[in-house]
């Protein structure tokens, strides 16, 4: 893509985890792209469940190739879900580029199981790489900017965006340790963007669509474009708006979830009360409780999940 007329993050420094591949490669090469210094973090382990190898590669190729395009990246290899590798990453930021102004949260893995065969393991393993992984990222990133701000006697600048799925949205049946994650992703974002609004920090999340190793099998029915025309499932979809959000131009924009994919950006709302019933005394009866609800509830539709073929315009092969 060509280079915008002004490089809105010049001058900035950023942190993009699970930057060596799929979603989080074409984010770094974004934020490059526009301008940040960026420092490329991925565990680099082969297998999208997080199995296998440790290795520098998938980092260090993406760094390496903001570098051959003019751009500035470094490589690390840590794995976020360890809350010491974690704060190394945010030092290293700070001490490579003099301080951090944008952490982009993207390190995943998948042990998909249905709820009644999930193993403990398989559970853990699931929230601890992301949302503990969110989590220590964003608690060494917001201390760096309270004690910059404190210093500074004034806000300064800084910008999270954090990955949330619309597995979390519309409930997944073979996910329950990624849809639970997911979800508290977001509730993590937004008491973030509350508690660092004060220190000029806006904290957002995304849930992308997009056809990378970690959804090969769900859009594995989605033909790709022959014409050689952006695949509507392609990373470079969302990077944009990650781009976007860390930029300046999106400082009032705080604590708020979006769903992005194929050229489409939805503002999520936050959940609004559908129907009020209020009991005729102090407490509800069961006996009101099932005149009220029970027939409420036989007259709405049955539950409706996101239809990606149709939202999409995509066609099964």
């Amino acid at each position: 893509m060509p280079l915008p007329d002004h490089l809105p993050l010049d001058g900035l420094s950023a942190i993009v985890t699970g930057a060596g591949r799929g979603l989080g490669r074409a984010e770094a090469l974004e934020l490059a792209r526009l301008g940040a210094a960026v420092v490329v973090n991925d565990h680099g382990r082969p297998g999208r469940d997080g199995s296998g190898e440790a290795s520098a590669g998938p980092a260090e190729e993406v760094a390496a190739e903001i570098r051959a395009a003019g751009g500035r990246a470094v490589a690390h290899l840590g794995d976020v879900a360890d809350h010491e590798q974690a704060r190394a990453l945010v030092e290293l930021a700070v001490t490579t580029y003099g301080k951090l102004d944008v952490l982009v949260n993207n390190a995943g893995i998948l042990r998909d199981r249905m709820i009644f065969s999930m193993t403990e393991e398989e559970w853990d393993t699931v929230i601890r790489v992301h949302l503990k992984g969110h989590f220590n990222t964003t608690r060494f990133a917001a201390a760096h900017w309270r004690e910059r701000s404190k210093a500074a006697g004034s806000p300064v600048y800084g910008r999270i965006v954090n990955t949330s799925s619309e597995a979390f949205l519309a409930g997944s049946a073979g996910q329950p340790n990624y849809a639970a994650a997911k979800g508290g992703i977001v509730g993590l974002t937004t008491s973030t963007a509350l508690a660092l609004a004060k220190y000029g920090v806006t904290a957002n999340v995304i849930c992308p669509r997009a056809r990378t190793r970690m959804t090969e099998d769900v859009f594995a029915g989605f033909q790709e474009p022959a014409d050689g025309t952006l695949d509507a499932l392609a990373p470079e979809h969302v990077s944009p708006l990650v781009g976007y959000l860390a930029s300046p131009a999106a400082a009032g924009v705080n604590g708020q979830l979006l769903v992005v994919h194929g050229g489409m950006v939805a503002v999520v709302e936050r959940p609004r009360v559908a129907a009020r019933f209020d009991a005729a005394k102090e407490a509800f009866t069961f006996a009101e409780l099932d005149g009220a609800l029970t027939p409420y509830y036989a007259d709405r539709p049955p539950n409706e999940t996101f239809a990606a073929a149709e939202v999409l315009g995509l066609k099964r092969e």
